[in-house]
């Protein structure tokens, strides 16, 4: 999670983007890599009535680049995926940019009124550092785990009778 007083444009984040090589650096999400992922989105869902959505994503819209930072992207996605309109208002998104080594969690307002950004942000801190060590799913499997155990703490429920409202699906943007 990054610090968002005001976006500012950036020649050099649009050049990392055009020149950024896909194949290079998003060898490790294999399709049985997606499983494993989303199987943990799965499990971070349970024993309350939040919903978490992980969106990875290779770089920034190339053409939005120029102006439009990993934070903005989040907020953005939040919006176009709907991980907003949830019943009780307690989506989290969680998106990944390889490009950019960035991590943003973007939290509806009903979860937002009991966690504070330190909290998310701490861990964006933590799963970033694993991923700059080579541990990236290790990093994101980990980080599902502790939102799903946030949400729990403020929205514990034994049975979920409504179930799923948001694919648990993990979302790879190329």
């Amino acid at each position: 999670m990054t610090e968002n007083n005001a976006s500012k444009s950036s020649l050099a984040r649009w050049w990392r983007q055009v020149v950024f090589v896909p194949l290079w650096h998003s060898k490790w999400l294999t399709t049985e890599a997606k499983v494993r992922l989303t199987e943990r989105v799965t499990q971070a869902e349970r024993g309350h009535r939040g919903e978490v959505f992980l969106i990875v994503e290779n770089h920034l819209p190339i053409q939005d680049a120029y102006h439009l930072d990993c934070h903005e992207r989040a907020v953005d996605l939040f919006s176009a995926y709907r991980v907003w309109d949830t019943e009780e208002n307690t989506g989290v998104l969680i998106y990944v940019n390889i490009c950019e080594h960035q991590l943003e969690i973007v939290a509806d307002r009903g979860i937002s009124a009991h966690v504070s950004p330190t909290v998310w942000h701490a861990m964006c801190e933590k799963a970033v550092s694993g991923i700059a060590n080579q541990k990236i799913e290790e990093s994101l499997a980990e980080l599902l785990d502790e939102v799903g155990q946030v949400l729990r703490q403020y929205y514990h429920l034994e049975h979920d009778p409504a179930g799923n409202e948001l694919s648990d699906t993990v979302v790879f943007l190329k």
